[in-house]
């Protein structure tokens, strides 16, 4: 593209007087001053890709000149006019002019009239010049298998030439023959005849007719044969088998290409440091990591070697053989697929050496790397079977059943299958590794927690962070401001552990905030503040009920708040959902360990330990290897009696456990059958326990010690997760009782909610309290009498001895009452920290007592997590809905029900029976009801960031439409797919709308200058929607660019600017998940971005080829009939995220005349109508 050109006055004075005379376009416009703050009004004149502008129409010197070749004009929104100017402000019509030039500002105009506005952006997008390329690697395949048919047929045809000049010498032989007799018969008759004849001649003329006539036939007939051959279903089968075993090729050898690296940039270095004066790691450790890489390695670049020797003796290709070579090998891959987990733990230590980090940083940013870190490179190798799997699923299909290699690649694909069964469990346990790890790299100040093995990522995305004032208040009334939603953005991390607030920093790296680190074991989360009504007034309505407050009291510093603005009230749920589950857990768990030392390694209670059935395999349950955040074994297989059985066990519930089990109990089993199954432990909670860890409860301890050991030692263990002192209870009859009295006990000292997790564990501490229920027959008007003796070491009492009478309806703080985690440590405390002078029978009863708290807690925490986050299960099943709401009802009017208990059961009926109000983000069926029956604007009338604002909000409307059950079962590639995954179809076909609305809109412009900015302006959309984060539109647009129709106009693309051709290579890259040769996952977070902050639109594909990864490599069910959870666990942590980024909207205001555009069908071309247009537009050259 030109960049500019020498003019001097003489040239720039007679083009401004040409161009006012000849202009394709003159008029008075506005021009933006270059300090933007003053407009000024000059006359412009349009003379081909130049644009004059002059002082007045009168003037004979132009004063300023721009060249159009390369720009993009696009309409421009109108700046937000102040209260003064607004009326003047709305007949004003703005475009802009941007350049590819560097360091040339974009020129702002404006004009009165919207049609000379539009008028202007048209002219000026003709007089710029932009142009499409061909499509290179398509064409390539065709080229190179016609060119294997040629040389075919020149070998055949030099074979039949060959026989034909065979056939004229012994032609010539037997004419000579003939003539040496015809002459001996002319001698013997010469003296016979008299005169000489002619039949000589003709007989010699009509043979070489019939020689002629027979090689012409010949040829003929093998050309026909040949013909018929190329056009058969064998042939095509051939030609589609034969791409398969390139494409092969072409992705085996970047996959030698990565070992390479993976052994020559890190591994040999490692081995090189590992052997210096001051070794940043042990030989020991880069063993562990790397493990038989080397080898991995060797194996390929002979099984590459092969491939290439079978490609050169193309077309007869014969594979069976080398995998026959590959398979007795596997052995190496199942060593580093087992020791794949650990090589991540080892490499999180040891990046901990900073010497080590700084190293390996070193390493990675060698240019071979392309950014990629180490773990990268040691993923590679888990997810190369699954590709040799699809590999030979491809070939097969095209393999006919009687062909030789039919039966050896069946048996491969078999042995790999096995393989990648084993290998898709590994996969999913170091996911979550891999996953921190990435993160911990993102931050720049690093994050020690995150190398920590035992960290599980829940979930992340944007918050707004609200400041608090030097008075410890909130600064509510600049809620509504921009400033604050620019300032105060935040980018959030939620781990099982931790919470990580972050600052989004240049190039996509972040900034630890102060506190940015916050310990959930420390924290209280607050759902609902209380605030005023002058608050309310300030806030406004754009936050109302969308904030929420952690509470975070560190032992060793002092305690803050933090509080946190979501952007709507479904990501409020999902946030406040997962952080009091995590809370609880982390809770639960402490209360339930013996000891929790700093460095995060727990020992596992006796009444855990004891229970055989948590670790060892029966005959209706499979654990694997790897334990959760309970410490307790992940289940692989289960029944689905087991399944619930994990469900419903009160001594602990993994929150990852509960979201896999609500994402995909519909495979194995029924809504009502778990309703009916929290329903039973609600009525029955001893069920819930095992009884060997009911008679280790209930046992009698004649001494102080602990029922699991020694008190803890440790200040902190003594701190957080010591039982509290046992509650003796006074049980009264009530006539109207139906169950035993089962709720959490709200204790007050002081007016201050008592911490459980704070108490001492001290074995001399006297009984604190004693519990009285009201003896009232009316259910309601129960009371909860709390006595109080202090001893003399107890200072946690010393500002309220006496008795504390409280109602129970009084106690509605969220921090006064128990968790199920408080309230069952207290049944594991009761027995072991019994007092002399308190009898059996009666500590049984506290214990029995506390277990049904715990029941309570957890019956209604499953129905609070399950109804929030799968709300659409109750819309679609009423009697479903109906059971709910009816049980939850019976539980509200329980008489032993405590405040907090019937105030949680109370929401979950609010939210079921209320209508969600949603995020008021206007819904697609809208945006399609708008479009119907209005006619569209043109292409050249909407500026690129206006088609890619909008583009999104379709992309993303039309994605959040789809319900994760259509992600199970693989649904979009059976024959009925449109019935069974309807909205999986939808997102297909508006993916493949927008890619032929976009080689329609280039394809219809006839002028080359005009097909040249048309693809140079969706280059520019297609990059602002990537900083939109919206990647399915990236693809969408450049998928289209690589069409056949596009990608073979040579002479359009020939005129589009190198920057344009670079950008496209630079979204082309980030897209493609063949360049890298990244796995599924790994591509699913480079092209959606699990580490991308939602809001953001992934493209669809990946996740479908991630998901078709696990259900190819395994089934739903063992043989024996066992529930493949480790599969639905896999599933889920896709789910997730899809659903992560289904809930977080965009903010961007609908235009109507965009969308019109972009759902316009009526000038869009079929396939074979483009290629037809491509053709006419650039017709194929003569060969």
């Amino acid at each position: 593209m030109q960049k500019g050109m020498r003019l001097n006055d003489g040239h720039v004075t007679y083009l401004g007087l040409l161009a006012k005379k000849d202009g394709a376009r003159k008029g008075y416009l506005s021009k933006r001053s270059s300090d933007n703050t003053k407009w000024h009004t000059k006359w412009f004149a349009l003379l081909q890709n130049m644009l004059f502008y002059f002082e007045t129409d009168s003037s004979s010197r132009p004063s300023g000149l721009y060249l159009l070749e390369g720009c993009v004009c696009d309409r421009a929104p109108s700046p937000k006019p102040s209260l003064s100017a607004k009326d003047s402000l709305e007949k004003q019509h703005y475009f802009t002019v941007n350049f590819n030039h560097e360091n040339q500002k974009t020129l702002e105009l404006r004009t009165e009239d919207a049609k000379d506005c539009d008028e202007w952006v048209a002219a000026i997008a003709h007089a710029s010049y932009r142009n499409l390329a061909t499509e290179h690697e398509a064409l390539m395949q065709k080229y190179l298998h016609l060119l294997q048919i040629v040389e075919t047929e020149k070998t055949v045809a030099k074979q039949l030439r060959q026989q034909i000049e065979d056939g004229e010498i012994e032609i010539e032989r037997l004419k000579a023959e003939i003539a040496s007799l015809l002459k001996d018969h002319e001698r013997i008759q010469a003296g016979q005849t008299s005169a000489p004849s002619d039949d000589d001649s003709d007989i010699k003329k009509i043979k070489k007719v019939q020689s002629f006539l027979r090689g012409w036939l010949c040829r003929r007939k093998w050309k026909t044969i040949i013909q018929d051959y190329i056009r058969s279903p064998h042939a095509d089968s051939m030609r589609k088998r034969n791409q398969v075993v390139f494409s092969m090729l072409e992705a085996e050898a970047e996959y030698v290409q990565q070992l390479h690296i993976l052994v020559n940039n890190f591994l040999r270095p490692l081995r090189m440091a590992a052997s210096s004066k001051k070794p940043p790691i042990t030989h020991d450790d880069v063993s562990s990591i790397f493990l038989n890489s080397e080898t991995i390695m060797f194996l390929h670049q002979i099984f590459y070697q092969g491939l290439k020797a079978r490609i050169s003796s193309w077309p007869t290709l014969v594979l069976a053989d080398l995998f026959d070579i590959l398979l007795p090998m596997l052995n190496i891959y199942q060593e580093f697929v087992r020791n794949h987990q650990y090589s991540l733990q080892i490499l999180a230590h040891c990046k901990q050496n900073r010497d080590f980090d700084k190293l390996l940083k070193h390493y990675e940013a060698k240019p071979d790397c392309e950014e990629r870190t180490l773990e990268t490179f040691l993923t590679y190798p888990m997810f190369q079977i699954p590709r040799y799997i699809l590999t030979l699923h491809e070939l097969l299909a095209h393999t006919p059943h009687e062909h030789v290699e039919r039966n050896s690649l069946d048996y491969a694909k078999s042995k790999l299958e096995e393989l990648s069964r084993i290998m898709h469990d590994e996969v999913s346990e170091t996911e979550n590794i891999r996953k921190n790890l990435a993160i911990e790299r993102m931050i720049i100040e690093g994050c020690e927690i995150l190398l920590d093995t035992s960290q599980t990522f829940v979930r992340q995305g944007s918050l707004i962070q609200v400041p608090m004032s030097e008075k410890g208040k909130i600064t509510r009334g600049r809620l509504g401001s921009l400033s604050l939603k620019k300032e105060g953005e935040r980018q959030c991390f939620l781990f099982s552990k931790h919470l990580i607030i972050c600052t989004r920093g240049s190039g996509g790296k972040l900034h630890l905030t102060k506190n940015g680190v916050i310990s959930l074991i420390d924290c209280t989360l607050v759902e609902e503040q209380e605030s005023t009504d002058e608050d309310a007034k300030t806030s406004g309505q754009d936050i109302d009920h969308l904030d929420f407050k952690i509470v975070v009291e560190p032992k060793d510093s002092s305690s803050f708040t933090v509080i946190l603005v979501a952007s709507s009230r479904q990501e409020k749920a999902a946030w406040t959902s997962d952080i009091s589950q995590c809370v609880d857990n982390i809770r639960c768990n402490g209360l339930m360990m013996n000891a929790f030392e700093e460095n995060s390694k727990v020992t596992v209670p006796q009444m855990i330990k004891s229970d055989a059935s948590l670790y060892c395999d029966d005959v209706d349950i499979r654990f694997s290897k790897t334990m959760n955040s309970c410490k307790v074994l992940q289940i692989r297989y289960a029944s689905v009696e087991r399944l619930l059985e994990r469900l419903t066990d009160l001594r602990f519930l993994s929150i990852d456990f509960l979201n896999t089990f609500l994402h995909s109990y519909r495979v194995f089993t029924t809504a009502l059958v778990v309703l009916d199954k929290l329903i039973t432990i609600y009525k029955k909670p001893i069920s819930a326990i095992p009884a060997r860890s009911l008679e280790l409860l209930f046992a009698n301890s004649q001494n102080n010690k602990l029922l699991y050991g020694e008190p803890p030692k440790s200040p902190r263990a003594n701190r957080k997760f010591s039982s509290p002192p046992p509650l003796s209870i006074t049980k009264s009859s009530s006539p109207s009782r139906r169950r035993k009295l089962s709720l959490n006990i709200p204790i007050i000292t002081g007016g201050k909610a008592l911490d459980l997790a704070a108490l001492s564990c001290s074995s001399n501490v006297s009984p604190i309290a004693v519990f009285t229920p009201s003896s009232s027959p009316s259910c309601l008007n129960s009371e909860v009498v709390l006595v109080f003796f202090s001893p003399p070491d107890f200072s946690l009492f010393s500002y309220n001895n006496g008795v504390v009478m409280p109602s129970c309806r009084e106690l509605d703080s969220t921090r006064s009452a128990l968790s199920a985690a408080s309230a069952f440590a207290i049944a594991t405390a009761g027995g072991s920290l019994a007092v002399s002078g308190f009898p059996t029978d009666q500590r049984n009863g506290d214990k029995e007592f506390v277990i049904r708290r715990a029941a309570t807690n957890r019956v209604l925490n499953v129905l609070r997590h399950w109804v929030s986050k799968h709300s659409q299960d109750f819309e679609s099943n009423e009697e479903l809905k109906f059971r709910v709401i009816s049980f939850l009802e019976e539980v509200i009017h329980d008489p032993e029900l405590l405040t907090q208990e019937r105030k949680a059961a109370a929401n979950i009926i609010r939210t079921l029976t209320q209508e969600d109000p949603g995020d008021n983000q206007i819904t697609l069926e809208e945006v399609v009801q708008m479009a119907e029956g209005v006619k569209a604007e043109p292409f050249e009338n909407h500026s690129a960031l206006e088609i890619a604002e909008q583009l999104t909000l379709l992309d993303h409307l039309v994605f959040k439409k789809i319900p994760y059950e259509e992600f199970f079962g693989q649904g979009w590639m059976k024959l009925e797919k449109n019935e069974r995954t309807p909205y999986i179809m939808k997102n297909t076909k508006h993916f493949n709308d927008v890619s032929n609305l976009i080689a329609s809109e280039i394809l219809r412009n006839e002028e080359i200058n005009a097909r040249v900015s048309a693809i140079e302006k969706w280059v520019a959309v297609a990059d602002i929607c990537r900083c939109l984060h919206n990647y399915n539109a990236v693809l969408e647009i450049t998928s289209s660019l690589n069409r056949s129709a596009i990608f073979r106009l040579k002479k359009t693309w020939l005129k589009v600017s190198k920057q344009t051709k670079a950008l496209i290579d630079k979204l082309q890259k980030l897209v493609s998940s063949e360049g890298s040769n990244s796995p599924p996952a790994a591509a699913a977070v480079g092209v959606c971005g699990a580490l991308c902050d939602p809001p953001c639109v992934p493209y669809l594909g990946m996740y479908l080829t991630d998901l078709a990864f696990i259900e190819e490599g395994t089934p739903n069910y063992t043989e024996d009939g066992l529930v493949n959870f480790s599969k639905m666990r896999m599933i889920s942590h896709i789910i997730r995220e899809i659903r992560q980024f289904q809930q977080t909207s965009y903010k961007i205001e609908h235009q109507p005349k965009v969308t019109q555009y972009l759902l316009d069908q009526s000038f869009v071309m079929d396939e074979e109508t483009l290629y037809e247009a491509s053709l006419r537009i650039e017709p194929k050259l003569p060969s």
